[in-house]
Order: C-alpha cells, then structure tokens, then sequence
C-alpha cells in the first residue's frame, strides 16, 4: 500500500484535497476499507490495468506531470510539480476512475519545463540558446544532436550570440513526442571532435547505449558537469500542453540552456537533455531523450 500513502500525503500540496479524494474514490470502489486499520491490502495490479493508469494519465493532459511506470512497486508513478493544483490532481484521480489505486503520486518544487535559456555557445535567433549534445555523422555530412524544442523553429544556428559565426542549419526536429533535433554542420572552420566537456576535461564518447535503472551518468551541461543515477525509464512528461514521451529520468540538477546537453555513462553516450527541475542548489530532476532513437531515425552515427 506504499502508493496509497504516497497519494494521502498529497493533501499538503496546493489546493489540499488530493488525498482525501483518493481515500474516498478507494473507498467507493472497494479498495479501502472505510476503517483502514486492519484492511487487507490489494492484490497487485495486472499490466494490463496498469497500462490503462497509465492511459489515463496522459489522457487527464495536466501540464506539469510526469509519469511512467514503476516496476519494483508495481504501481504508475505520477510527479506533479508546483504549478499543478490540488484540483489538476483531482482530475487525473478521477480520469484514472477505479485504477486510482495504481497512481504512485509525488509532488516535487519548481516547474518542469524544456530548457530554452542560459549559456551555452550555440544560439539561433531571437536570443534562444541551447547546448550542442553529441557530434555524429552520415556519410560525408557531420552533425550535432540538441533537443527537439530547441531546432524547433530555428532554422539556423551559430557560436556566438552575436551572430556572426555560423555552426550549420537545422536538419531535422521531432517536438513534441520526442523531443530530439539534429544541425548539419555547414561551416567546415568549426571543429567537431568526438568528445564532451566534462568541466574541462576532455571525455571520449566510443558509442551509444541504453539506460539501465541505477546506472551512474553524468550531464555534461553548460550550468556544470554533474553526476547521478537513471532512476527510470520510458517516462512521459507534459511540458505546458506539450507531451514528450520514452524518456529516461535522472537525479541530476540542470537549469535553463542545458537542453540538448549529453547524458553519457562512461564513454558511451544515453542522450540529451530534454528539461526537468533544480535550481541546483538542492539538487533536481532532468529528463533525457535516449540517444538511439536519433541515431536509428536519421541513420547517424556518433563521432
């Protein structure tokens, strides 16, 4: 019942009545007692019931969610940040009807969001910064992958906020759904290696690879080379009425101007980053948008 605690302990949140709707919608459907002492506790859920929470999830569209399935509580984690209120929840509980037992739910501060600011030395025009991630190829055709929301719209791309010194054109964008871009590097005078920078230490990046839950990763972002573990996989976030899914979940700070920075474990590379939460003072939250799927898309290799 660990995910039934978890969702009484949501009344603290704004609007406050999360908890007790859920004590009541369990009730009603014969999931709680209405004495809880004593209660046997439910049978697991099936997959196929917890598909259908996490349906209902992505169905109740409140942005500001993130959820994905929890296989060792065999429940749908669902993270609600601080702009979701106590009625937004009340939806999804009510959306997600007699499988509201199944919804895992926490809240966290701040607010998820794609990171469209801060410092990193590719920017387009109109003042939007983003991180280059990992450099590939395709023949006889380099390019860098970034996040999706950020070659949204941004045709072309340069090193300098000035815009003086081209770097290349957006050559492809899938926002939202995934969340991954690619820029064709069009001026042969910047350089492309094969590594990432590590707060100034030079990593070589020999391959993909898929995330493993515990893994330990580092996010080589423009706020700070930072490390952490993948805490989950295969997760969906609603960035503002933007839904991304099939993302990887990590305990790693990040700011606005990290998006499109590269997540990598080792030399291997796992993907970008796609948003998340931290001030990185208190640590965070980030998303990444798993590398392979770039890679098989546009048939790329890495560098």
């Amino acid at each position: 019942m660990r995910h039934l605690f978890s969702l009484l302990r949501t009344g603290a949140g704004r609007g406050g009545r999360a908890g007790a709707l859920v004590a009541g919608l369990l009730a009603s459907v014969g999931l709680l007692a209405p004495a809880a002492t004593g209660a046997e506790p439910r049978a697991a859920f099936s997959a196929a019931e917890l598909a259908a929470a996490h349906d209902a999830v992505r169905a109740a569209g409140v942005p500001g969610t993130a959820w994905g399935l929890d296989p060792a509580a065999g429940t749908v984690r669902v993270t609600a940040d601080a702009t979701v209120t106590g009625s937004e929840l009340d939806h999804v509980l009510r959306t997600a009807g007699p499988l509201a037992g199944a919804l895992d739910i926490e809240r966290v501060p701040g607010r998820f969001r794609p990171h469209l600011q801060g410092g990193d030395p590719v920017y387009a025009p109109g003042g939007q910064r983003c991180a280059a991630g990992f450099n590939v190829t395709s023949g006889s055709a380099d390019f860098f992958v970034t996040a999706g929301h950020c070659t949204e719209g941004n045709p072309t791309w340069y090193t300098d906020p000035g815009l003086t010194v081209p770097v290349g054109t957006t050559a492809g964008t899938s926002f939202p759904g995934n969340d991954y871009g690619v820029v064709r590097y069009t001026n042969p005078a910047v350089p492309r290696p094969g590594t990432v920078n590590c707060d100034g230490t030079s990593v070589d990046i020999t391959g993909p690879a898929d995330g493993t839950i515990g893994s330990r990763v580092q996010v080589a972002a423009p706020s700070g080379c930072r490390s952490g573990a993948v805490l989950a996989l295969n997760q969906s976030v609603n960035y503002g009425g933007n839904i991304v899914s099939g993302l990887g979940r990590v305990n790693v700070c990040t700011q606005p101007g990290d998006s499109g920075a590269p997540v990598f474990v080792g030399s291997r590379a796992l993907g970008t980053v796609s948003g998340g939460i931290g001030d990185c003072a208190a640590g965070g939250i980030t998303f990444y948008q798993p590398i392979g799927e770039v890679l098989g898309a546009y048939g790329l290799t890495l560098l």
